[in-house]
């Protein structure tokens, strides 16, 4: 049996509590290629399942819907599959499983989460804001895994009381800091008007880049390691379009 489900957390657990004693069961969260005869179940979030379900597994496993909320995060095509083997190992082992690495389940859980955990730290150095004419700081990426919320707390430390809104691109998301208050809303695309200041600003950084690079010592290589070239586009030191 196939149970589609929307891909939140409720519906992780709903979705979990009817999987689970189906041996073949599969969870998918996207569109997934059906073979002849296969069944299909869609799941929808059930408050009160999914309580019970977080209640049962938070006895096996303390922290066990912070690894969940990191796996649903991971842009992994079967990060579904990833997080209910995960879920079912720690139900039938009835403890903790993330240290049991010789288990298959355990090592794909954890290489999942922590290369979600690794995009966080590399976008710490990584993200580019620009300055508004509101005097707001705006942001554009487009990371592999759902993060952009989890980026918040670092830079609401590093700008202090100055706004700022962190727009993942692809999945159509931001996350604000209105200098108060942080949330997340849908935003499909961000219409900016930019201060007289920021132009300077990025025309600045690229001379900066370009001073401190040494053209007969590159190591190309080594820098696309550092710094994958999918991240360059919203880099103004790498992107003379900016």
């Amino acid at each position: 049996m196939i149970y589609f489900y929307d891909g939140t957390k409720d519906a992780f657990l709903t979705a979990f509590l009817l999987a689970y004693p189906d041996e073949d069961a599969v969870l998918v969260s996207g569109a997934k290629q059906l073979s002849i005869g296969q069944k299909t179940v869609f799941v929808r979030a059930d408050p009160e399942r999914a309580r019970r379900a977080a209640i049962r597994l938070l006895e096996l496993d303390k922290d066990c819907l912070h690894d969940l909320d990191l796996l649903l995060r991971s842009g992994q095509k079967d990060r579904d599959t990833v997080a209910f083997e995960y879920f079912r190992l720690i139900a039938a082992r009835g403890c903790p499983v993330r240290k049991m690495l010789a288990e298959d389940a355990v090592i794909a859980a954890m290489e999942c989460i922590r290369r979600v955990g690794f995009e966080v730290h590399r976008f710490h150095g990584f993200l580019r804001f620009m300055e508004c004419e509101s005097g707001a700081l705006y942001a554009p990426f487009s990371p592999d895994n759902d993060i952009c919320d989890m980026l918040v707390p670092h830079f609401r430390t590093r700008l202090g009381l100055f706004p700022f809104v962190i727009h993942d691109i692809g999945r159509r998301k931001a996350a604000v800091y209105d200098g108060e208050h942080v949330f997340t809303a849908p935003l499909e695309r961000a219409e900016l008007a930019l201060s007289a200041d920021e132009t300077a600003w990025q025309d600045l950084w690229k001379k900066y880049y370009k001073s401190v690079n040494i053209p007969s010592r590159e190591r190309l290589k080594q820098m696309r390691s550092y710094m994958p070239v999918r991240y360059w586009k919203f880099m103004p030191e790498k992107n003379e379009n900016s």
